[in-house]
């Protein structure tokens, strides 16, 4: 996708440095970080700094190459578990993420030597990266039927190509949509605590072109009752093998919302997504992050600077879940780079499978 009319990439791998946009400084300032080393990496995903659950497998799965290419050779696998248990305590919930890790790891360990398990880590990485992109353009393809010419969805958080690698999952029809020239109006929401729909996906709109408006997430009920919405697709973080979805906070208020009117509500996600060793919903790990991410807000002051605010009391606790599961009962389907498949264990039994132990590229 383009930034400024220049096409950028959201994460990738230039020699041993990850590079990746800087998502915390969105949509003030546009900045490319680099991370120099394993530990960098996965800094920036604990921080925060590249997030969704695509952008943060690939980010993963080039540290877990990092890793390889600097780890020592007289210890060079003791060396890739550390690193892989680093890289695996960043984020709980996101699927995407473990199985880059597992990924890398295995193709560096089929190889024969430390010199060829280094550059296969590297080509899985790569792979992986590159696939997440491919993922997102297929479901923007598979996801484009459901929109014609006037549709108004509505999306939670941020689930487009800031959070792959390219396209996205969510808004990834929605691009597809406006390539074929079908001009479809989006309503994102703000998504606190961290506003990722009010900094990160209200930019990418501006910067595609996409007729959009950005909406207080106590807004999406009004907007519901008034018929103002057609469709809801969000993205996912971790989908068990019977559909129940880790999204969000805030994505099951929003499907309750939908089932109450009658709204279709989808799920935008690649395989990598999907967990076979989860059965149901209760087995997805939830994250709890700091009470502060609730409790204080960081914006643009009227000089210029950026600036943290607290907007409770001084006294005041706070309850912060990063994500929350919608039962499958309440999503019409899943949007994938295989179609659109029911949210059902049958329907999903066929697509869903445990990565493979084989190397990748």
């Amino acid at each position: 996708m383009k930034v400024n009319g220049r096409p950028y990439q959201t994460v990738w791998l230039e020699g041993s440095t990850v590079k990746l946009i800087e998502q915390r400084k969105l949509p003030h300032v546009f900045e490319i970080a680099s991370c120099a080393t394993h530990q960098d990496t996965a800094r920036a995903i604990r921080e925060m700094a590249v997030r969704g659950a695509g952008a943060i497998g690939a980010a993963a799965g080039y540290a877990m190459a990092q890793a390889a290419l600097q780890a020592p050779e007289a210890r060079f696998h003791d060396a890739l578990d550390e690193a892989a248990e680093v890289i695996r305590s960043t984020r709980p919930t996101a699927h995407d993420l473990f199985y880059a890790v597992t990924r890398v790891r295995a193709a560096a360990a089929c190889a024969n030597s430390v010199e060829a398990s280094r550059m296969a880590a590297v080509r899985a990485a790569t792979a992986l990266a590159e696939g997440n992109a491919r993922a997102g353009q297929a479901m923007g393809r598979a996801g484009l039927p459901l929109l014609t010419p006037g549709s108004r969805m509505l999306t939670h958080c941020n689930a487009g190509w800031l959070a792959f690698v390219d396209w996205g999952s969510a808004l990834a029809p929605v691009y597809a949509a406006q390539e074929a020239g079908v001009e479809v109006f989006v309503s994102a929401t703000e998504t606190r605590p961290r506003s990722q729909g009010a900094k990160l996906t209200e930019w990418e709109l501006s910067q595609a072109g996409v007729p959009h408006q950005l909406v207080a997430d106590t807004a999406a009920g009004a907007l519901f009752r008034r018929g103002e919405i057609d469709l809801v697709i969000v993205g996912a973080d971790r989908i068990a093998a019977n559909g129940d979805t880790a999204n969000k906070i805030g994505t099951y208020t929003l499907a309750v919302l939908a089932r109450r009117h009658g709204v279709p509500f989808y799920v935008a996600a690649p395989r990598s997504t999907f967990d076979p060793a989860a059965p149901d919903g209760s087995a997805i790990p939830i994250e709890e992050r700091h009470e502060d991410e609730v409790l204080y807000v960081w914006g643009r002051a009227d000089d210029g600077t950026l600036q943290r605010v607290r907007i409770a009391g001084p006294g005041a606790r706070a309850f912060n879940p990063a994500f929350d599961v919608t039962p499958a009962e309440l999503i019409t389907g899943f949007i994938t780079d295989q179609g659109i498949l029911p949210a059902t264990p049958e329907g999903l039994a066929g697509y869903v499978r445990e990565p493979s132990a084989a190397p990748v590229g």
